[in-house]
This record gives structure tokens, sequence and C-alpha cells, in this order.
């Protein structure tokens, strides 16, 4: 069976995201122990060959000024070195967690608690890192045994409150020869929201509902119909695990559709079925084998 690596790398991204001052530590070590993979280490030589971390710092070190938050890496002009210090500071960081409380204060301030400096780091080095690594991986030779988890013919649904769109979309899915993820059908076994949503996101594709069952707005406006706040959480999570080629947002009712999302894929949940043909396209699209005339007879 294929080895999903850069999966369990988002995961522990994930995990440190929402750390804590007493948890930052496991989710840091992990995203260390992953990126040392025994298929990642061609990959890894590459990048850190003549790479000084300690230079780095030292010159880093002069570049901060008197104000807090002032401090800034010195990164080379080069991308693939800036990669190969970063997997060398992520090393360092998971094997010195003193240092990188440190570290994400002085460089990455983001105010007086701690933790904020670990969060600010993920945010702006950490993730783009991943994403930037993984796009190099793909690009060098033969990574099937890295990147390439088995096809799922499993499809989470993100949902709100409206369980009649919920339970139209699962049934649609089913009759197509899908198997529908519910977040609320799965076994606890005592874990957070965001832990069984991790743990159930083994699948080939997922369809977010964009439904009116909140309101806000900015302050001092007018409130708006907008999308829960935990769907909104998960259409981000899944755009991120998956690749925005693999998620749908059905969108039912009139609601904001956040500015952060635009180019991702979004259909009118209309009430005649014409989004049934417009997921199905986009399943085929990703990869699903998909039967148009049990399509059309839903």
């Amino acid at each position: 069976m294929a080895h999903d690596i850069f999966g369990e790398i988002n995961n522990a991204v994930l995990d440190l995201q929402n750390s804590q001052l007493q948890t930052y530590e496991r989710p840091l070590k992990k995203l260390a122990q992953l990126l040392r993979h025994p298929d990642l280490e061609p990959y890894n030589n590459e990048l850190t060959k003549d790479v000084d971390l300690n230079a780095f710092i030292a010159e880093s070190e002069k570049n901060g000024g008197s104000m807090v938050g002032s401090a800034k890496l010195a990164w080379p002009d080069d991308p693939e070195k800036t990669m190969g210090l970063t997997l060398l500071l992520i090393e360092k960081l998971a094997s010195e967690p003193s240092y990188a409380t440190n570290f994400g204060n002085h460089f990455f301030y983001s105010g007086k608690k701690t933790i904020a400096g670990i969060h600010s780091l993920t945010g702006q080095l950490i993730i783009p890192f991943v994403r930037d690594y993984k796009n190099y991986v793909q690009s060098k030779g033969s990574t099937e045994t890295v990147l390439m988890p088995p096809f799922s013919r499993k499809v989470f649904i993100v949902h709100g409150h409206d369980d009649g769109a919920r339970e139209t979309v699962a049934r649609f899915l089913e009759r197509i020869g899908l198997e529908a993820i519910i977040l609320h059908e799965q076994a606890n076994q005592g874990r957070t929201i965001i832990e069984k949503v991790v743990a159930n996101s083994d699948v080939g594709f997922a369809v977010v509902l964009l439904t009116p069952d909140d309101e806000g707005c900015a302050k001092g406006g007018k409130p708006e119909p907008r999308a829960r706040q935990n769907v909104l959480l998960e259409l981000g999570y899944f755009i991120g695990r998956l690749g925005r080629d693999k998620v749908c947002a059905l969108k039912r009712g009139t609601l904001e559709i956040p500015s952060d999302f635009a180019g991702v894929v979004w259909e009118t949940m209309d009430s005649n079925g014409g989004w049934k043909q417009s997921l199905a396209r986009e399943l085929e699209a990703a990869g699903h084998s998909i039967d148009w005339n049990k399509v059309m007879r839903t």
C-alpha cells in the first residue's frame, strides 16, 4: 500500500497550528520525524548541500532593530537554499523546544503570549515551506511511494444545520456508487471534532454544503446570511488536504461566499436537481468513474 507521507505532514502542521504551549512540542517533533522519511532523504540531501544554518541564524541576528518584532530572517535569493535552510531549521526547533519558542517570539513576534510566536512561525514559515517542498519533490523523478495514496471512493460531506441538504447529497452519492462520510455518523473514540475530521479525511473527494445557517457582518455593518464557521474551517482543511480540484462546494440559498475561497469550484444547489450533473462532472474530473445512467435516474 502506498504511503501518503505528505498527508501525514499536513496533519502534523494542522496539529501545530491548533496547539497550545503545553502541547506544541509533539506535533513539531512529529513534523521533523516525517521530513526524515527515507523516501525523502535524496531530496533533503540535495537541498541541504552547502547550506550553513548557523551562519544563516548569525546573519539574521544582525538584522534585528531595537523595536520588538523588528528582527528579520536573512533568506538567500535561491529558493532551493531557502528550503534547505528551513529543513535544517525545523530539525533544530524540534530538537530544542525551548529554542523554538524563543525563535518564534524573536523572528515572528505576534503578541506577548509565547504560543503566538509558534503559531505565527507555523503560518508564515512552515505552511509555505510544506507547499513548496511538496512541489519540489513532485518535480523530481518517481515519487509514487511518497505521494500517491490509494484512490478512495469515500466522499466527505461538510455540512451545517441543513439536514435536508446533507441527506439529499449523501443519498445521491450512495446511489452512484460512492461512500458518503458524515462526521456525526462516525465513532467519537474520545476525540475532539477536529481530531475526528482528520481521522476521517482519508477520502478521495469532499462536498462542502454552504447553507445560510448563521448571520454575520463587519463591525457596524448589516448582518447577512453566512455558512457556519465549522463549515468554512473544514472547507479550508480539505482544500489543503486534497487540493482544490477535489473539493466541490454546493451553495444553497443566498449567503456570503468568503473572498479567500475565490477560485474554488462551487455550484448552486438548485431545486430542480441540476446540481447532481454538476457534482458528477467534478467527481469524474477528479478521477472517479461515474455511471451517467445512474446520475440521470436519481
